[in-house]
């Protein structure tokens, strides 16, 4: 039996839908979901089995003009995505009309590996709406495949899927086959304490914050998890832990609830914050963090 693998990267602008397709390819919670921009910050690989293929997506952060040394980051992850991808998705949502770098969008039409482009939210939209952005996207990206899709309502999601199988090359599996990323535990852990506080907190809060795991015992019932969450500023600090800490044990909560049912054990969860001042602009912190490998 022929075997296929490869790296099916997704890229696009920011709060496109990217990380709800990952996560609807994959069948778990990978990537983190929320209405705010710049929610992915890393690089995620997501592995899907079947007995005589292998995919690996990747979900890359929003493309946007950095500000800061850990935007720049992110975009290094967005351009690796183009330099190791056999099948490139490009996702734009019903309404757009351009990529927010034409450097990277000259990328993408100047690609010599098969380009999907999905137009994602068509469910948001009239039917004529929808025939007139196919035939601008179809004009706009010619070497694309155009498809529509409900990344949400895992429309059309199927059809996607079974193309990307079609057109991966033949290939040996990257990773065991019971694999299911690339990531380790402490990332998701540091992922699920990170999207609460992106639902919870408003303005500069979410962007200022990063989590650190700095222990995670696993035994046969339980895993016992110490994480930091690090802000820049003393104001942030007082804002994360709210009055009588309040806000701090909500999001313990939650994030212990989804990573519950993420590990399928019981979750003993500690939460800290610190004051990490200007760490957004350390490139040390952010390899530390992850950031700049």
């Amino acid at each position: 039996m022929k075997h296929k693998a490869g790296f099916v990267n997704i890229i696009g602008n920011p709060n496109v839908g990217k990380s709800t397709l990952m996560n609807a390819f994959v069948g778990e919670r990978l990537s983190i979901i929320t209405s705010k921009a710049q929610t992915t910050r890393h690089r995620i690989l997501g592995i899907v089995n079947g007995d005589d293929f292998q995919i690996l997506f990747s979900d890359t952060p929003g493309i946007i003009k950095p500000a800061y040394e850990l935007q720049e980051s992110m975009m290094d992850f967005v351009k690796s995505a183009f330099e190791d991808a056999d099948v490139l998705i490009y996702m734009v949502e019903i309404g757009e009309k351009e990529l927010k770098d034409e450097k990277f969008f000259n990328k993408i039409t100047n690609s010599k590996i098969p380009v999907l482009l999905l137009i994602n939210k068509i469910d948001k939209s009239s039917q004529e709406e929808v025939e007139e952005k196919l035939l601008y996207w179809k004009e706009k990206v010619p070497n694309a495949e155009v498809f529509l899709i409900s990344a949400l309502e895992n429309f059309n999601i199927q059809g996607v899927f079974d193309r990307i199988i079609e057109v991966l090359p033949e290939s040996p599996a990257f990773y065991p086959k019971d694999q299911l990323t690339d990531k380790p535990e402490r990332f998701f852990v540091n992922e699920a304490i990170r999207e609460k506080i992106l639902l919870h907190y408003k303005k500069e809060i979410p962007y200022a914050v990063e989590v650190d795991t700095e222990e995670f015992f696993e035994s046969d019932k339980i895993i016992k998890i110490r994480s930091v969450i690090m802000v820049e500023r003393e104001t942030q600090k007082g804002i994360i832990i709210g009055h009588k800490g309040a806000a701090l044990k909500r999001v313990g909560i939650e994030s212990r609830k989804d990573l519950e049912k993420f590990f399928g054990k019981k979750i003993h969860l500690e939460l800290y914050v610190k004051v990490n001042k200007n760490w957004r602009n350390d490139k040390r912190q952010l390899r530390r963090f992850g950031y700049n490998e």
